[in-house]
């Protein structure tokens, strides 16, 4: 069975564990000053995030068509009709919409689709946990079964600098994000799981406040001390990452998963200083292979 994903799931895990994995990405598209990039093939996120600092206007992202995803699976389909397609949340993104649409054009593929309700580090743990199960030749619904156990232990929380491109996302309502821009307060952004779009959890004074703000928020769902997988993730702020892996790890017992860029299709909505966690108790992924 092949495995498909898109670009707004990050695989951040060592390459060691990658290389072994036969994983079909699909990039999505992120177009700044009339110029559309394609993420990971015509553009990474340093040259991204050098050419949004220095540019007047915002960036606009978009999700591959059904065309490429059909593409794709039929490519696929002519050794291993079975594809298992998982992506990031619907909530956040068409991309789900377009694979689904992609899929009706190649009735030779028997496509299982997967909405992670999640997006980036999180949603790349679905990704990995289903091509290492599926190696060691768990059962279809035993590799799903396993993918609602991730995805209901996990959570993602993230906090930025600046709001503007938050704003102008529509991410946030823009009266709300106008006045916290004022104000100059930091939002804590997490990602809920009925409908898996983002949820404001909070909100400090400074960045350094909400870096252990966050904390705190992983610190109601865990007690102090617990076994956690954990994962920190940025859009061009690794400082920022390296304080909050400190601050992650002076509270639980971490797990730790490496710490890496977020899909720049994402930092395009966020802007450069975005930093969060991935996390989930250790326990989650105690039989995987």
């Amino acid at each position: 069975m092949n495995i498909v994903t898109d670009s707004g799931v990050d695989l951040l895990f060592p390459p060691e564990r990658l290389a072994r994995l036969d994983i079909h990405k699909v990039p999505l598209v992120v177009t700044l000053d009339g110029q559309s990039y394609r993420e990971g093939v015509d553009i990474q996120p340093e040259e991204f995030y050098r050419l949004l600092v220095a540019s007047d206007n915002m960036p606009t992202t978009s999700q591959p068509s059904a065309g490429e995803f059909a593409e794709v699976y039929r490519r696929l389909a002519a050794s291993d009709p079975e594809i298992l397609s998982i992506h990031m949340s619907s909530g956040l993104s068409g991309t789900l919409d377009s694979a689904r649409a992609g899929a009706k054009l190649v009735p030779e593929a028997n496509v299982t689709f997967v909405d992670t309700k999640t997006l980036s580090a999180a949603a790349g743990w679905q990704v990995e946990a289903a091509a290492r199960t599926l190696e060691a030749n768990w059962p279809i619904k035993q590799v799903l079964a396993l993918l609602e156990r991730i995805s209901a232990a996990g959570d993602s929380i993230y906090t930025l600098e600046e709001l503007k491109y938050l704003i102008h996302g529509g991410r946030i309502s823009h009266m709300k994000g106008l006045i916290a821009s004022l104000l100059n307060l930091k939002p804590l952004i997490g990602v809920e799981k009925v409908n898996g779009t983002y949820a404001q959890r909070g909100q400090q004074r400074s960045f350094k406040g909400a870096l252990r703000g966050l904390v705190d928020l992983i610190a109601e769902q865990h007690a102090p001390g617990s076994a956690l997988q954990v994962q920190v993730l940025h859009a061009q702020n690794p400082q920022g990452a390296a304080t909050l892996r400190e601050l992650v790890d002076q509270r639980f017992e971490c797990t730790w998963l490496p710490v890496g860029a977020m899909s720049l299709v994402l930092g395009a909505h966020t802007g450069p200083s975005m930093v969060g966690v991935a996390y989930a108790p250790a326990a989650t992924f105690a039989d995987m292979p």
